[in-house]
């Protein structure tokens, strides 16, 4: 059962014509290549910055999705959006798409109300409120887990499918950003890891508690993971000389600007609130940015909770939305790996069985040399075996040892 795993941030595609046509024309090709059987796509920011403007670029977005030559193959269709952006205490503007082939043979969809598993026919498209509907789980995360408690679209959304013998979570998650660059230059880790490692604690604590039987997990969106913004100015500047600008009236910090120390002390660095100007962004393209992954550490605390396949794609984020510098970065923020697909040891060991070759195991990003926006989606592909669950599997008793 070939299977894909989505994950795009969907910040500027859906308001803009010409990223939404090419978004559209490279996820579509991803799906003609790999011919998955269940597709599982992950958006965060549904409706762009802009929502309240852009908001009905969704329902066009997603028409055409489900009318395109490349989906029409997939005849159960179940697409989730929060689109519901006037309910400021429950809007995570998520969204949750699934497609199922025809070739499918009775796949089930979890009911959390119901607590029971319920066939999946036809096509079904759900928005404004979700939290009515109870074919998933959605929460924002409490208010005061919300930097100076100001309410922002950050949450998750949780569905359960029963295939191949065996069940499992898919759970869409929106974390915190780093606000400030100089905030997070100032501490190692930063003061922003600290608050998405609680938000993360808190998702996973809700999906593994004792209200539904424990399954699998897949856990895939916009974690907003940075690199240790302190550590990478160390290593990139690490001859360099720093100066400090303040403002004048609060002698708050505004600027730090990083000199090599001859050749004219030329800029190598300079770091504000909303800009990572470095002079040589190149660094973070070569060899897929593998250099920079040693400080990518933010996932170390749940290393018994949460595996990932190997990283062999650039940072994620943050791309230019020029549709014409679809490889080069903005330099608002450091590049880093924002976008991840991760998963429970139960669920790993589904996606490693021995007879899942390798040709079948892809972890990689859509869209390497276009503009798909600020974020690059990332996928992962792989081939879930009948009968992959126990012997009783049939009762979605299946893999309940996490």
């Amino acid at each position: 059962l070939p299977t894909l795993s989505v994950t795009p941030c969907t910040q500027t595609h859906l308001s803009d014509t010409i990223l939404y046509s090419s978004w559209d024309d490279f996820s579509l090709l991803t799906v003609q290549s790999h011919r998955p059987h269940f597709i599982a796509v992950h958006c965060q920011e549904v409706g762009g910055k802009n929502y309240e403007a852009s908001m009905s670029h969704v329902d066009c977005f997603v028409k055409e999705l489900l009318s395109s030559d490349a989906m029409k193959e997939y005849n159960r269709v179940r697409v989730y959006l929060d689109e519901n952006y006037k309910s400021q205490e429950h809007f995570t503007a998520l969204g949750s798409c699934y497609f199922l082939h025809e070739s499918l043979k009775n796949i089930q969809q979890f009911d959390f109300k119901a607590k029971k598993f319920k066939k999946v026919v036809g096509k079904e498209i759900y928005s404004d409120t979700l939290e009515s509907t109870p074919m998933l789980e959605k929460e924002k995360f409490p208010q005061d887990y919300f930097p100076e408690c100001k309410w922002s679209r950050k949450g998750f959304i949780r569905t359960r499918w029963a295939l191949a013998d065996c069940a499992f979570d898919l759970v869409n998650i929106h974390l915190f950003h780093d606000a400030s660059n100089i905030l997070a230059w100032e501490k190692s880790p930063s003061v922003y890891s600290g608050t998405r490692q609680k938000a993360l604690g808190f998702v996973l604590d809700r999906i593994t508690d004792q209200r539904f039987e424990k399954v699998p997990y897949f856990v895939f969106g916009d974690f907003n993971f940075r690199l240790d913004t302190r550590q990478v100015v160390e290593s990139l500047c690490s001859t360099a000389t720093m100066q400090t600008v303040r403002l004048g009236d609060t002698n708050e910090v505004d600027k730090l600007i990083f000199r090599e120390s001859e050749n004219d002390r030329k800029v190598v660095l300079q770091l504000e609130k909303k800009l990572f100007n470095y002079i040589n962004q190149d660094v973070f393209r070569e060899n897929n940015g593998t250099l920079f992954l040693q400080f990518d550490s933010e996932l170390s605390c749940f290393k018994e909770r949460l595996h990932e396949l190997e990283i062999s794609f650039p940072p994620s984020y943050p791309y230019s939305e020029d549709s014409s510098q679809g490889k080069q970065y903005m330099n608002t923020r450091c590049p880093a790996w924002c976008d991840r697909v991760l998963m429970s040891a139960t669920a790993k060991d589904l996606v490693l069985k021995p007879e899942n070759e390798e040709k079948n195991l892809v972890y990689d990003n859509i869209g390497p040399n276009v503009c798909m926006g600020d974020h690059k989606p990332v996928y992962l592909s792989f081939r879930l075996t009948a009968g992959a669950g126990k012997a009783n599997a049939n009762k979605h008793k299946c893999c309940n040892v996490q």
